[in-house]
């Protein structure tokens, strides 16, 4: 039963099956952080490993490819193998490759077929600009209109999208759809099983962008049918800034040429017989393009080791728990002060954070920053605020609110420019 004590707080922590994790991570005395959902935390397994990878250059030279702790030729794929778990996939569907956009592209580029009348791309409107971007780039390249040629699903509110509009949009002329497993702006969770089932009933591939859900949520990839997805690693997985990506593609297309060929997506028996005809890996490490970025692969090497201690279904239990919790506390002492939660409150629909609208978003960014308080501000007027499980304890959640609360009632966001910094 909920209460808004701080001494409720204190005893969720002490139930907590995660509560030791806290320590394993860097973060400053006083600190509250709960950005995780836009960079995570570095933890001192990421930081060891980022070290080992740099003693083998150090110890092994160009024998490090094949030496030491982790042989840098096998990498990719003995990574991808252990974010598998975390997406629902085979093993041998999963690789650590690239950045979620150039992900993006070689995966469009792949499974984007135009012909006759199929010609176009079905998106959504409130999908991260990043992926729009690539999409129109995609459509130009094959020299049609983007504005007419990319559909994009209108929300109904601002804040999230209906299933049913996006399979509606799903007609004779779409080529392929790409869309969001989790609204980065509302952590809308989209029914992922639903809209697969409904592409595949009309011979549409489909793919999603796993960013905002991919350490935070759960998936089954594999088992639901979807043809390939794409992720970074830096935010719930906390691999570190410009950490390498992941992407899958379901084992029913291995075999199939990637879009765009490079060498480190070749067959690894074959890849050093540098013959001119291109002879790629048959399963998802065919979509690497280039060599392995080592030094930024390394730090997933140790956060990885910590999801599999916690086990990603604990870690989604924790989230929907500190997640409601949070909810619950804003309602209470919060009502008079003008906030609405843009989020979805069902747990089946909601993601990793809390999305907290209010006119004056920005300025109130900026005094929680001033208490010691990380949030994320999205333009226009959305405060997220994402109760990592790995670190964020319920008593932070507490303490956030209380001073949330403060600056409220003490009007403190006054002191501050109700504008966005150069980084929201």
């Amino acid at each position: 039963m909920f209460d808004s004590t701080e001494k409720f707080a204190k005893q969720m922590d002490e139930k907590d099956p995660m509560k030791g994790f806290k320590k394993e991570f860097y973060i400053k005395e006083n600190q509250i952080y709960l950005d995780g959902n836009s960079l995570g935390l570095m933890s001192k397994n990421a930081e060891k490993t980022l070290q080992e990878v740099m003693d083998s250059w150090k110890d092994y030279g160009i024998d490090g490819w094949t030496q030491g702790k982790h042989p840098w030729f096998y990498l990719s794929e003995n990574l991808g193998e252990k974010v598998a778990p975390l997406v629902g996939a085979k093993s041998e569907e999963v690789v650590v490759t690239g950045s979620t956009t150039t992900n993006l592209h070689q995966l469009v580029t792949t499974f984007y077929k135009p012909e006759g009348k199929r010609t176009k791309i079905l998106a959504d409107e409130l999908n991260f600009p990043s992926d729009i971007y690539a999409l129109q780039s995609q459509l130009q390249l094959h020299g049609y209109d983007h504005e007419e040629h990319l559909v994009r699903v209108k929300s109904r509110d601002g804040r999230t999208l209906d299933e049913d509009d996006l399979i509606q949009a799903m007609n004779d002329e779409i080529a392929l759809i790409v869309l969001p497993t989790v609204l980065y702006r509302s952590g809308q969770l989209l029914n992922i099983e639903k809209l697969t089932k409904a592409a595949h009933e009309r011979n549409i591939p489909i793919g999603f962008d796993g960013c905002h859900s991919v350490g935070a949520i759960p998936h089954d990839f594999h088992n639901q049918g979807v043809d390939f997805a794409y992720w970074c690693h830096y935010k719930y997985v906390n691999s570190g800034p410009g950490g390498v990506a992941g992407l899958f593609v379901h084992e029913k297309h291995f075999g199939k040429t990637p879009g765009l060929s490079g060498w480190f997506g070749s067959d690894k028996s074959k890849q050093f017989d540098m013959e001119h005809t291109f002879s790629p890996a048959y399963e998802a490490g065919a979509y690497q393009i280039g060599t392995p970025h080592v030094f930024s692969v390394a730090p997933l090497i140790g956060s990885l080791q910590l999801f599999e201690q916690a086990g990603i279904e604990t870690i989604r239990e924790k989230s929907l728990q500190a997640t409601q919790y949070l909810m619950d506390l804003l309602n209470e002492l919060l009502s008079d002060h003008g906030f609405t939660i843009g989020n979805p409150v069902e747990d089946e629909r909601r993601g990793g954070h809390v999305s907290l609208e209010h006119p004056e978003a920005a300025s109130i960014c900026k005094a929680l920053k001033a208490h010691d308080i990380i949030p994320d501000f999205r333009s226009p007027n959305v405060i997220r605020l994402a109760p990592v499980a790995f670190y964020v304890t319920y008593q932070d959640i507490h303490q956030t609110v209380m001073t949330l609360k403060k600056i409220m009632d003490e009007e403190l966001y006054k002191n501050y420019k109700n504008e966005r910094d150069v980084i929201a």
